[in-house]
């Protein structure tokens, strides 16, 4: 075989290590543009949210306002349907196709830095995951929610979704990276179903009982819960938003760990 020298001048061309955002970006970029031909990947989400919206407020909302007169059961319902269409959002199934397909391991062959390459996929989700959130929002609004924290308000509910989303997407990698198996990426979904309903999702908390009540304490997606529902029905409350980002935290640490550390066992493997 006869090897070709490229040169400039006298010395030879290399590949130069271009700046961290610009990997950052270019890995992101191209998880976005693969977005409109894998809509089956955003289109159930968005879809589950707003049916289990839609149909709860129409199941709860004569009973509610029966019993509990005053309660807003759209402003109630609005925060569960939004961590349903956000958990889970990520783009770790075409990682696991760039896996599959060897084009991890050409990329890994390129300058790009390593950790850019997980970054750029995340900036990717909370993309999707804001896209996602405005629709259910915007009908909300028109249902005739308002948001008792105003405006910055609406912001900060986005942001503490997509903080949420991020949290939780990095299980998905950390199955990915791992595994490289997609079904076992798609199935990470259902590792939230559970953290879901055994919390305050469709009734407050101080009208759980036993076991359940005991739950809901220790499972961190009541607090992100009661934190997103504070700016719609409660306006501002430090306390319940401290508890929100303090429980985000706690999952993202996990979750960020197990990524990281599967991150390196594919580095040592390729």
């Amino acid at each position: 075989m006869t090897s070709i020298d490229i040169t400039v001048g006298r010395r030879p061309a290399v590949a130069r290590r271009s700046r961290a955002a610009a990997d950052v970006s270019a890995i992101a970029g191209r998880a976005l543009r693969r977005v409109p031909r894998e809509l089956e990947t955003v289109i159930p989400p968005i879809f589950i949210a707003l049916f289990f919206f839609i149909v709860n407020i129409g199941t709860l909302q004569h009973l509610t306002q029966s019993h509990l007169p005053g309660f807003d059961i759209k402003s109630f319902m609005l925060p569960t349907a939004i961590l349903l269409g956000v958990t889970g959002i990520s783009r770790a199934g075409s990682l696991v196709l760039d896996i599959q397909s060897g084009y991890l391991d050409r990329l890994l062959l390129t300058p790009v830095r390593r950790l850019a390459i997980l970054v750029g996929h995340l900036v990717a989700d909370v993309a999707i995951a804001t896209a996602l959130m405005v629709p259910i929002v915007a009908l909300a609004l028109g249902l005739g929610v308002r948001f008792r924290a105003g405006p910055l308000g609406v912001l900060v509910f986005l942001l503490l979704g997509c903080l949420w989303s991020l949290a939780f997407a990095a299980f998905g990698y950390a199955i990915a990276l791992k595994t490289g198996n997609p079904a076992a990426v798609n199935s990470s979904f259902l590792l939230f179903f559970p953290f879901l309903f055994m919390t305050s999702s469709y009734v407050p908390k101080g009208q759980l009982s036993g076991w359940l009540s005991a739950v809901a304490t220790w499972n961190p997606v009541t607090y992100v819960l009661e934190g997103l529902r504070s700016l719609v029905s409660g306006g501002w409350s430090a306390t319940a938003l401290g508890e929100a980002l303090l429980a985000i935290t706690a999952v993202g640490v996990l979750s960020f760990s197990l990524c990281l550390a599967a991150l390196k066992g594919r580095l040592r493997r390729g």
